[in-house]
């Protein structure tokens, strides 16, 4: 359930995870749809027989997949929104690592720990969040970044 709040009180937040999502399976067709998307047709991505054949074992997601699945993840989580919102924006990133590999029906999900939140204009807050996007059943992640989101309200 969404909780939405004053942003002053999203920010009293800083330093502390804010949010956990839903686990997201990714499966063969979500790879082969975003390959279509990107025309990324590398064969660990694409190809299930060569794929097997590599360190992987099996056909593993993009990275560029894994980090594009930050929006989804953020509406599959639990952390606060701001009160009164009209929109939120991406806005970039400070760092991306690439972590671990996500193997093809591995299931994902995002964490999500406040960095910062400042408001930029009257009614336009940024923040930054770092969102660490865990495997289920391994001990390293997917990949870590530093995310920045505006909001209007």
């Amino acid at each position: 359930m969404t909780t939405f709040l004053p942003p002053e009180e999203i920010k009293a937040r800083i330093g502390q995870v804010v949010g956990t999502s839903n686990w997201i399976e990714i499966t063969q067709e979500r790879v082969n749809k975003f390959a279509e998307a990107t025309g990324d047709f590398q064969f660990i991505h694409v190809d299930p027989e060569k794929a097997k054949l590599t360190p992987f074992g099996g056909p593993i997601a993009h990275g560029f997949l894994t980090l594009s699945l930050i929006p989804l993840l953020t509406m599959e989580s639990d952390c606060p929104r701001p009160e009164h919102i009209k929109m939120g924006v991406n806005y970039g990133g400070n760092r991306t690592r690439f972590l671990a590999p996500v193997r093809v029906g591995k299931r994902v999900r995002g964490v999500f720990k406040l960095l910062e939140m400042d408001e930029k204009r009257p009614g336009q807050w940024q923040q930054t969040m770092e969102i660490t996007i865990e495997i289920e059943g391994e001990a390293k992640p997917a990949l870590q970044c530093e995310w920045i989101t505006q909001f209007f309200v």
